[in-house]
């Protein structure tokens, strides 16, 4: 038996972001923590790869500064000197007419001043002055439903095209999903609270910049952590010098410290109640705990639970969408320049390129810059499924076919030819059902999920399909469900 005894002992499941946090959290409270991983490397979506030699992140490479969530953990993990701003400048989003500047000023990419000129370029005269309207209609429209879409609100309040040309690329960049599926309150918490208050939409996005909107019930309302840009999603962001990969080393090395035992290529397979607390079956292993912990993708956590917690029958969520990201580093000097600043997203109905996104890494951190040196470039374009889109293309799959997709995705995106010649290095990384689906729904799935668990005692249920897509909203959560937990 790999543990036994019940006592101030804790079991996590699931070696992510949100498990790691969650052990760090029981540790600190006395706990002696075990914590199981399937894969063989730590930190989930917080990875890291080598390409042509530089150390890049794999996934997650910033943070929203809504909150002090992540820069308060990084500081408690000593990186507080290492948080960084991403180089002003924006990004670009790709229309079926040409490419425009995102404006700098929005939430998901609804803008707070439909005169914007940026904005004005992108929606046109007819365009700025439907989404104008906003704010004489009433602050009712759009708030007095439970639940709505980003579509839904954003249609009714400022118009199709805002939809179209500025709303539909970045959810489809940053949330693989189409507007009409995605719940308003689970992927910009807040916005419409702030919506009620300001009297428009338009008000609503302005404040939420600020950092004076009304908070999601979780989350506090905290000035940013560091001095506010422009991410490609148009929100503010925040990184790591060193890439956000460090964050997961410096948290390996705390739970070390703390003498938690991480157990990788553990597989948790089973669980069941035991009078003094949860037994884990892991690679015909058995752990047991008083306990237990689950931060798992939602399908996994629930299909690992439903036996043991009969309240969690029928709720186990659908699976988010997968989303391959193909890394290129480029000796292509004509992008010193940063013709589309750190980045480009693609309206979905752009004919000819089948990227939802291109992160120009290089030009949007300084420190990768100079990691590379002068006339080399780090690119980072992803593909993928848009959930409820009305295309059912596959696009490229293979390794070849993607690396042949992104480098003429990359030449169109960018205005500059890119061949393979001027390859230094890539790769590609597959996230098989990572991001979240927040779908209208879902919260109050989440919400019942939460309840069962709570019903059976000593369980908590962690990571980002409870919580929400983004590190911000992954760390807050964790912690405040241990706390709650603990309590």
């Amino acid at each position: 038996m790999g543990s036994s005894g019940s006592g101030k002992t804790a079991l996590v499941a699931g070696g992510g972001i949100s498990g790691l946090l969650a052990a760090r959290e029981l540790s600190a409270a006395g706990y002696s923590v075990t914590v199981l991983e399937a894969s063989g490397t730590w930190g989930g979506c917080v990875g890291s790869h080598v390409v042509a030699g530089l150390t890049l992140d794999s996934g997650a490479e910033s943070f929203a500064t809504r909150s002090t969530a992540v820069g308060d953990l990084a500081a408690e993990l000593g990186l507080a000197e290492k948080i960084v701003a991403p180089r002003p400048g924006g990004a670009w989003v790709q229309l079926p007419g040409g490419p425009r500047e995102l404006p700098k000023t929005g939430v998901l990419g609804i803008p707070a001043n439909p005169w914007d000129p940026e904005v004005r370029r992108s929606l046109g005269f007819l365009g700025s002055l439907r989404a104008s309207l906003d704010k004489y209609l009433p602050a009712s429209l759009g708030t007095s439903d439970e639940v709505t879409s980003v579509a839904s609100l954003v249609r009714a309040r400022m118009g199709r095209r805002v939809l179209d040309r500025l709303v539909a690329p970045v959810v489809g960049g940053v949330h693989s999903a189409d507007p009409g599926l995605l719940d308003v309150d689970m992927v910009a918490p807040g916005l419409r609270a702030g919506l009620r208050r300001h009297g428009s939409l338009a008000a609503a996005v302005g404040a939420q910049r600020r950092g004076n909107a009304a908070p999601p019930a979780d989350a506090p309302a905290s000035p940013p952590i560091a001095p506010p840009a422009i991410s490609k999603a148009g929100s503010a962001v925040a990184g790591l010098e060193g890439g956000m990969h460090t964050l997961i080393a410096a948290l390996l090395g705390d739970l070390r410290g703390r003498g938690v035992t991480l157990l990788d290529s553990s597989r948790a397979d089973a669980v069941a109640r035991t009078p003094e607390g949860w037994r884990v079956t892991a690679e015909h292993e058995t752990y047991d705990a008083g306990l237990l912990v689950v931060a798992l993708d939602g399908p996994a956590a629930v299909g690992l639970l439903e036996e043991a917690v009969p309240g969690l029958a029928g709720k186990r969520p659908e699976t988010g969408p997968d989303v391959r990201l193909v890394t290129l580093v480029v000796d292509v000097p004509e992008l010193d320049r940063r013709p589309r600043g750190t980045g480009v997203l693609v309206a979905p109905q752009t004919p000819d390129i089948e990227a939802k996104a291109l992160t120009h890494a290089t030009a949007k951190w300084e420190w990768l810059a100079a990691a590379a040196g002068p006339g080399t470039h780090v690119l980072r374009l992803s593909y993928g499924r848009i959930d409820g889109s009305a295309s059912v293309t596959p696009g490229p799959s293979t390794d070849n076919e993607l690396l042949a997709a992104s480098l003429r995705d990359a030449s169109a995106l960018l205005d500059i030819p890119i061949d393979v010649e001027d390859l230094v290095g890539w790769d590609v990384i597959r996230w098989q059902g990572a991001l979240p689906f927040a779908a209208v729904g879902h919260k109050a799935r989440v919400a019942e999920v939460r309840e069962a668990c709570a019903g059976a005692g000593r369980l908590g249920v962690v990571g980002g399909w409870v919580a929400g897509n983004g590190l911000a909203a992954v760390v807050a959560d964790t912690r405040d469900q241990i706390r709650q937990l603990l309590s």
